[in-house]
């Protein structure tokens, strides 16, 4: 699988959490956090689905989406392990470290998987 197929989705979620919070409880920090890193990841994702479509790797956008990733699962981890609360910050973190994980794996496999160029 792609980093890219997650990526994409990951961010729209993180969009939309930021989004809602912002309309239902007016916090400026989910808007600014949920929207912002959820920007980045898309944006990442967006970089890495170019390269996959000029059979390249993005190396830049794996570090950008594993970084972003290891900050969401700390900070929000943290806020979980404060408040144990799972709304919003132990489903955000965990969601988070099953990223990081996945990405930690493509980094260790060589980034995205590009088949043999058909005849």
């Amino acid at each position: 699988m792609h980093d890219f197929c997650f990526t994409i989705p990951y961010g729209l979620i993180l969009v939309g959490g930021g989004l809602f919070a912002f309309i239902r409880r007016g916090s400026l920090a989910s808007l600014g956090g949920g929207v912002g890193s959820g920007l980045v990841l898309i944006f990442a994702g967006y970089l890495s689905l170019n390269a996959f479509n000029k059979r390249k790797n993005s190396y830049l956008a794996l570090f950008i989406e594993t970084i972003t990733a290891v900050a969401l699962t700390w900070v929000m981890g943290q806020r979980y392990l404060e408040t144990s609360k799972i709304m919003p910050a132990g489903l955000v973190a965990g969601l988070s470290a099953l990223m990081t994980l996945f990405y930690f794996f493509k980094l260790a496999t060589g980034g995205n998987h590009l088949s043999a160029k058909a005849k």
